[in-house]
């Protein structure tokens, strides 16, 4: 069976812009057939929470991360939630001829790709000196992301229907962290890509979006109060108290809180959202 046509780069694409939902017409109310998603980052956390309630749609998954093992263990858990296909493949987006031959792959085996959830990436502190994390933050939160980006776009399905390009941020794009100038930078930087590309692809009907967690119950941010006990010389469930003092909910998030709201973004209610920074955060950060 012929393959759809892809979205490429350098492809002319309709201005879908002059034709707007008629008056009285009724909504679709899910996707007429699978949708190809593609998650990075989806072994753990986050990126797993995303796929398994993506799979409920009945979706092709094409799932992405360093860890081949847990990419497994998603894929086993996403069909048993009902994804209709499941692809993975081990890729680590610092590198970028990794990432250009696993969206090819991805493409190949479940066809042109409707949606990105651009998850992966790394977090922890950095410091002035020889090894100082700084770059490495950068490389992979912001330049393997603009990588996965540009491979979504070289792979996009054709419209008129809405794609989406859903990239995960952190609340530290907002807010400014002492010792984490490399992961703040990063994820600030993703906001900025997000609306520059909201703008360059909403003339064909591309949604791109941010979605900036808080305080997420994940191995990264359990880490992250282990490094904030160790340097105020506290218990970890004094760390966690004193964090949770600064959010209103008084809790952290669950990796479901954000996967629900990615799957909003993906839907037909979120239609006329693009180049947005969505915050679920507990009230932490209020704008």
């Amino acid at each position: 069976m012929k393959r759809p046509k892809t979205l490429s780069r350098t492809s002319t694409v309709k201005d879908v812009r002059s034709e707007p939902l008629r008056a009285g017409a009724a909504r679709p109310t899910k996707a007429a057939s699978p949708r190809h998603i593609v998650i990075t980052g989806a072994g753990t956390g986050i990126g797993r929470a995303i796929a398994l309630r993506l799979a409920r749609e009945g979706s092709y998954l094409s799932l992405l991360a360093r860890n081949v093992a847990r990419l497994e263990e998603t894929r086993s858990l996403a069909l048993k939630e009902g994804a209709a296909k499941v692809y993975v493949e081990s890729c680590d987006i610092r590198r970028e001829v990794q990432v250009v031959q696993a969206f090819a792959h991805a493409a190949s085996e479940h066809g042109p790709v409707h949606i990105l959830i651009a998850n992966a990436g790394i977090g922890g502190a950095n410091a002035p000196g020889k090894k100082d994390r700084f770059e490495d933050l950068i490389q992979t939160n912001l330049m393997g992301t603009y990588a996965c980006m540009r491979q979504a776009q070289a792979h996009l399905a054709s419209g008129p229907d809405p794609r989406h390009l859903v990239v995960i941020a952190s609340i530290l794009a907002r807010i400014g962290v002492s010792g984490y100038s490399g992961y703040c930078a990063s994820k600030a930087g993703l906001l900025g890509l997000v609306r520059a590309l909201a703008m360059e692809l909403a003339p064909s009907n591309v949604h791109v979006n941010a979605v900036c967690p808080g305080w997420v119950a994940t191995d990264m941010a359990h880490e992250g109060l282990e490094a904030m006990a160790k340097g105020m010389g506290i218990s970890k469930a004094q760390a966690y108290k004193q964090a949770m003092s600064q959010v209103p909910l008084g809790r952290m998030s669950e990796p479901e809180d954000v996967a629900g709201l990615v799957r909003w973004l993906i839907s037909v209610d979120a239609l006329g959202v693009t180049g947005q920074g969505m915050d679920v955060n507990g009230g932490a950060f209020m704008h």
